[in-house]
């Protein structure tokens, strides 16, 4: 996640000692495929995972296993007909398909085949819109079966390792809503933390929106549009110098707002803070995407975007950035709940206390992480990729 720091807002830094949460009904949230024993493997599991095609009825992903890893679309087209190419592929092959490694991806003989087959295809698409829905939808669509029976479609953890029993729900006031817009490497991700925000909020109020994923864009973009853009935000640095604050930016959208209640607020009155979740590599890419999105949208590619007072995440400690000033996504959502919260007119709203919600799943993640790479015997240091915190 990125945000631009105008000053430092402190993320705690967790001790390891183990942490005890009663688990809660989630509030507005889409019950979920538990995490089965029947399910669970070695968490040191270190040789490929095999998957064979046919066990899948029709060789598809079903609409019920989709949502269960966090989204709210349909089935994407593009990602049915990669995972049908690659049915088609292993058995013309005879080479068995296998996963391994991070994201789970393709290994064996099996990738050697495919490599050339999708290399083949993508240069055969000449329009660059439809090259990059197929490289999400190939991504997508390795990650989905690379990890099928082997993570928690909840938390994404290796099922050993599942940290759902700890995490605590929390309403999130009615009158916003945070979209993820994630890069497809970014799925299924173990140490993502943007999934941590539909786990502790819910999918409705906090969405997530996969990068280059038709249906996933045009569900976002068409509650873009019919809320307005005075009611959308994206929290990024801007680029054009001219950097708004969370009060100086609610200010202009000239929002009113209600006494704090549970009345469920109409669609068009909600705001809408949009994460994007990915590297800070990925991130211009889809930052532009938003951009010429906004233009065809509002004849604008002006987006408005949200300078936040951040400081590091607590996940610095497990996995590099490139400087120690950029934060991680949930830490991010923490920023702007607790800016929000010392602004009068949304004192009211509870934001201390969804800020703390958020923080706290942070810190249990990171103790499930930690905990998982020592008992596979590997670093829990944060390799350091710079020296300097300008970068």
């Amino acid at each position: 996640m990125l945000a631009n720091p105008r000053a430092f807002f402190s993320v705690k830094c967790f001790p390891s000692a183990s942490f005890g949460f009663f688990p809660q009904s989630c509030l507005g949230a889409r019950p979920r495929t538990p995490c089965s024993a029947a399910l669970q493997s070695s968490g040191c599991r270190s040789s490929p995972r095999e998957f064979e095609l046919g066990d899948m009825e029709g060789g598809t992903v079903s609409l019920q296993e989709w949502q269960g890893w966090g989204t709210v679309s349909p089935v994407p087209s593009m990602v049915t007909e990669v995972i049908q190419d690659l049915k088609l592929l292993e058995k013309i092959s005879d080479a068995q398909m296998s996963f391994g490694g991070n994201g789970g991806k393709l290994q064996g003989e099996f990738k050697v085949v495919e490599d050339k087959k999708h290399r083949a295809k993508y240069e055969s698409l000449g329009d660059s819109e439809k090259k990059l829905q197929f490289f999400s939808a190939r991504q997508i669509a390795c990650r989905l079966l690379g990890s099928r029976g082997y993570l928690c479609q909840n938390c994404w953890l290796p099922t050993d390792d599942c940290m759902c029993s700890k995490l605590r729900q929390c309403r999130l006031w009615s009158g916003m809503r945070f979209w993820l817009y994630m890069h497809p490497k970014d799925f299924l991700r173990q140490n993502n933390t943007g999934k941590l925000l539909w786990q502790v909020f819910g999918v409705q109020s906090a969405t997530l929106c996969l990068f280059g994923i038709a249906e996933d864009e045009d569900i976002m973009w068409n509650t873009f549009k019919a809320s307005g853009k005075s009611k959308v935000w994206c929290l990024y640095p801007s680029k054009n110098g001219v950097e708004r604050s969370v009060q100086d930016a609610l200010c202009l959208a000239h929002t009113k707002f209600e006494s704090v209640s549970d009345v469920k607020k109409d669609e068009d009155d909600i705001l809408h803070f949009v994460l994007i979740d990915g590297t800070w590599s990925n991130s211009a890419a889809m930052f532009k995407r938003m951009k010429e999105r906004a233009k065809l949208v509002w004849g604008d590619e002006d987006l408005p975007c949200i300078s936040l007072a951040t400081g590091a995440s607590a996940m610095h400690k497990l996995r590099p950035q490139p400087s120690w000033d950029r934060t991680c996504t949930a830490a991010a959502a923490v920023a702007l709940l607790s800016e929000l919260q010392l602004i009068s007119q949304f004192s009211p709203y509870g934001f201390d206390e969804q800020a703390e919600a958020v923080e706290d799943a942070l810190r249990v993640l990171l103790e499930a992480l930690t905990t998982r790479r020592i008992r596979m015997g590997r670093s829990i240091s944060r390799k350091v990729r710079c020296t300097s915190n300008i970068c």
